[in-house]
């Protein structure tokens, strides 16, 4: 079974640094996990590989869709097996590198998602209650049904509360235990590594990043987004650093509250990355407090090489 390198953690915390530097010594393409950076145009706020990156070490599942069009777990299940095993057959090593574990498990636990792809009237229906009602209507209702899958979804997160409902609706089985069932044997020999560094230290390159983002434009590519009129459903607003900015365009805050808001929510975003990663099967934490990047890198490559 072939071994396959995946570099997670939180935002912030070096996971596209890393994987660059780990591809160089393995003859290695990167492979993102991150559900944003799938997006043209959405270059800044989802802290997109630099130009030097990409042209060091080829980078797949990047700068593949328009914002207007939606994109499941499933898609990208498809479409990063196929990345992978275009890169084998090329004789190359692939590495996932991103922080969304929705897409990191689906990898990593082969998920079968071929009878938990919906749509119709019912998700039309939950998706124009949460436009009218809200979304914590939707979480109070997933709460009743599935505290264990409402336990894990945000209650910002509208794709996933309704994702969560319509399953529940359509099969009378909760989300979580027909998430459990689509289990099957590993595809790959994953080996997981998470990226871990002193909660303070992670929030102040959060809140750093986000400074450099608003050097770097993120306003102006936040309103780009904001003139398509897109529905709150749709997977490319779940991003942070751009809906945030939708209520400052409105007249309805401060460009200081604004920034606040990106920073606060980033770190709440992060937080929860890490409850999710540690519970990854056999993850194995790198302790960036204590380990520069090539020690990191050489504690990957003994492993990878057992």
């Amino acid at each position: 079974m072939e071994k396959i390198i995946v570099i997670t953690g939180p935002t912030a915390s070096g996971k596209t640094a890393l994987a660059v530097e780990l591809a160089k010594h393995i003859d290695g393409e990167i492979v993102s996990a991150d559900s944003m950076q799938i997006y043209k145009g959405m270059d800044i706020g989802t802290a997109k590989p630099t130009l030097q990156e990409t042209a060091e070490i080829p980078h797949h599942m990047i700068d593949r869709l328009d914002p207007r069009e939606n994109y499941s777990v499933a898609d990208y299940k498809k479409d990063a097996e196929d990345c992978i095993e275009n890169i084998l057959a090329r004789n190359k090593r692939p590495i996932i590198a991103g922080g969304t574990g929705l897409y990191i498990n689906a990898l990593v636990y082969n998920i079968d998602f071929s009878e938990t792809e919906e749509g119709g009237d019912i998700r039309k229906n939950l998706e124009e209650q949460a436009r009218k009602e809200g979304n914590h209507v939707l979480y109070e209702k997933l709460k009743k049904v599935d505290p264990e899958a409402a336990s894990k979804i945000h209650v910002n997160n509208t794709k996933r509360l309704i994702r969560a409902l319509e399953v529940y609706l359509q099969h009378n089985v909760p989300f979580s235990q027909k998430s459990k069932e689509a289990v099957k044997g590993p595809k790959y020999d994953y080996r997981v590594f998470m990226l871990h560094m002193n909660r303070s230290r992670l929030y102040k390159r959060i809140d750093d990043r986000v400074d450099e983002m608003i050097k770097a434009g993120l306003e102006k590519e936040a309103y780009a987004l904001y003139q398509m009129n897109l529905p709150k459903s749709n997977t490319c607003l779940q991003g942070i650093g751009y809906k945030e900015f939708f209520n400052y365009f409105k007249g309805l805050c401060t460009y200081s509250e604004t920034l606040d808001i990106i920073k606060r929510e980033t770190r709440r975003y992060a937080k929860r990355q890490i409850t999710w990663m540690k519970n990854i099967q056999n993850v194995k934490i790198l302790d960036m407090d204590k380990l520069t990047v090539p020690a990191a890198i050489e504690v990957v490559l003994n492993d990878y090489e057992k």
